[in-house]
């Protein structure tokens, strides 16, 4: 198979998605112990539900049932990304802004590989946070290849 497992689902799961007005935020294919899980996490402007992500395992379901495109036995999970959304496309850091992210980058920036505050800007070339230090507030730019990983930070006041 020349195609990544995650990247025949997604051409799979797209067409079934867009008459629902549903957006595909990630798919994983990975491993826990002896067994294969395939998570599909998708989301809306106003949220998904449990009817949401049942049509689309259902649907997702008879697919791969019909091309089976994965050569193990798996367990297919449909769900919503939850509270802290990874980040991984142009849009979804473009939607983040003004809301707390953490990152973690690939090589320190400042002597720190993990940030977290208030994602002020991207450009498509690189973010900008805005952390806390005791009392003081200072913006941090993270050039965007340097992103190793990114998602939305749920924050207790």
């Amino acid at each position: 198979m020349s195609k990544k497992v995650t990247e025949v689902v997604e051409e799979m799961v797209q067409p079934i998605l867009e008459p629902l007005n549903l957006e595909l935020v990630d798919v994983e294919y990975v491993k826990e112990g002896k067994e294969w899980f395939l998570r599909v996490f998708i989301d809306s402007e106003t949220g998904v539900d449990i009817e949401d992500c049942g049509t689309v395992s259902e649907k997702l379901s008879e697919k791969l049932d019909e091309t089976d495109p994965i050569p193990y036995n798996y367990f297919l999970e449909v769900s919503s990304p939850g509270a802290e959304r990874p980040l991984k496309k142009d849009k979804d850091f473009e939607k983040a802004i003004g809301k707390q992210v953490y990152v973690k980058t690939y090589e320190p920036i400042d002597g720190e590989k993990e940030f977290e505050g208030e994602l002020t800007e991207f450009d498509g070339k690189a973010i900008k946070i805005a952390i806390m230090i005791k009392t003081r507030k200072k913006t941090v730019e993270i050039p965007y290849e340097k992103v190793a990983s990114a998602r939305l930070a749920v924050t207790f006041n």
